[in-house]
């Protein structure tokens, strides 16, 4: 999601053990977690959260859209649209249930970052319904994707991405930048803005391929091939699209 503020809600004692690099910390208010222990580190999805650190057990609305944000924002990344559209509507129906129209504009926010990260520049329609009804931060949020967000706001943005907004060096601000998909959400951002240097888009294809996110992979080296192109960088254009063609499993 796009903004951390806690750790996602424990699962009661009897859950299966065997969740691997998923388990979760015990607290919301923890630390927020490392990028190889959850997707989603920089989006929204604990601020969905909020509060069950003073409960014995988050309630089920929570952990099943938390589950099923999580599973969506893999299957997009990797171009699994099956997967993608049918978890993404089981985590609406979730928060959904809740009757807050914030808690489902955090999710539409997840959705949009994801498809950003893999330059998809649809406007956030989604969010835009329910901005009205939207926390300031998630207003801010929704201005930084879409390229437009005043600097007087970057404090309102997770602190990965306030660099950006305030304009500073973006190549070494994407740089400073752990998180996979933060650093490519973030990078989205800049080319929308126009600002996407090669040093840009090659942080961005490598971000991707070291995760092996076919779909942002595809879309950054599609870029960087028409740039070279462009430029009368045969080989190198060539060499690109040879990538494109192995991440896009052709012959």
């Amino acid at each position: 999601m796009t903004r951390i503020m806690g750790s996602p809600p424990k699962r009661p004692a009897a859950a299966s053990p065997s969740r691997g690099r998923h388990q979760r910390p015990g607290r919301a208010g923890s630390a927020v977690p490392r990028a190889k222990t959850l997707l989603l580190p920089a989006l929204m999805l604990a601020a969905v959260l909020v509060g069950c650190a003073t409960k014995p057990r988050a309630p089920d609305w929570q952990m099943d859209a938390h589950d099923s944000l999580d599973r969506y924002a893999k299957a997009a990344l990797t171009g699994d649209t099956r997967v993608e559209a049918a978890e993404f509507t089981r985590a609406l129906r979730a928060l959904e249930s809740t009757g807050q129209p914030a808690q489902v504009a955090k999710a539409e926010l997840t959705r949009c970052a994801v498809r950003l990260a893999s330059l998809v520049m649809d406007p956030c329609d989604g969010f835009e319904r329910l901005r009205r009804d939207a926390a300031p931060e998630d207003r801010a949020y929704a201005d930084y994707l879409a390229g437009r967000i005043a600097p007087a706001n970057a404090p309102l943005l997770p602190p990965q991405h306030r660099a950006i907004a305030m304009g500073r060096e973006d190549a070494a601000a994407l740089g400073a930048i752990e998180d996979p998909l933060s650093r490519l959400v973030a990078a989205g951002v800049l080319f929308r803005m126009g600002r996407a240097n090669p040093q840009v888009l090659e942080a961005a294809s490598a971000a991707a391929s070291a995760q092996g996110w076919r779909r942002p992979l595809l879309a950054w080296l599609g870029v960087q091939a028409a740039r070279a192109e462009q430029a009368g960088a045969t080989e190198e254009a060539q060499r690109l699209r040879r990538r494109m063609d192995l991440a896009g499993g052709k012959p």
